[in-house]
């Protein structure tokens, strides 16, 4: 288990520093945002590329944040039995959670998603809109961010395991009571 457990916190040092990433992306695609109101609106002069960069930004701080997001166990819930459970039931829901739902879906999305990144990637495929900009770093993200959530997923099922084996320490809602 110490192997595992260390791998699991090496992906928390992984999604903290592509937190970072998507933090900035937030900041860049604000500014890019206001700059392109203030030169659309203000010097009537346009470009699509302008846009996408925003969207391709967005898509950056969605895909690189959410492993972040799930390591801190701040995901959204929409089970109102969940905050109910006491003892150690919420780690057994969420690990139940995570190998029936998160890793099969991160593994099957991830999967269908690297052709579509790899046809743009190779054909060099542009946007559609004048002035638009390359398709396939847009597209990277998906399979990439699939894959870096489904390694989180894994880092996640260790940390909670090796909870309940009195291993680990979670800096979660689970932290054992200080006797």
């Amino acid at each position: 288990m110490s192997t595992l457990l260390k791998l699991a916190l090496g992906m928390d040092w992984i999604s903290s520093r592509l937190s970072k990433v998507a933090t900035w992306t937030v900041l860049a695609a604000a500014l890019i945002s206001a700059g392109n109101a203030f030169i659309r609106y203000g010097l009537d002069l346009s470009s699509n590329a302008w846009l996408e960069i925003q969207w391709y930004l967005f898509a950056a701080t969605v895909m690189l944040g959410a492993p972040f997001v799930l390591m801190l166990n701040e995901h959204v819930r929409v089970d109102i039995v969940y905050g109910k459970l006491r003892g150690n039931k919420q780690v057994y829901v969420d690990i139940a959670g995570l190998v029936i739902f998160l890793l099969p879906a991160m593994a099957l999305i991830a999967y269908f998603s690297w052709p579509l990144f790899m046809r743009a990637f190779v054909s060099g495929e542009m946007s559609g809109n004048a002035g638009g900009l390359i398709r396939w770093p847009a597209l990277l993200l998906m399979p990439l961010g699939f894959v870096l959530m489904f390694l989180q997923g894994l880092a996640e099922i260790v940390k909670r395991v090796a909870y309940l084996r009195g291993i680990y320490q979670m800096n979660t809602h689970y932290e054992k009571p200080v006797q």
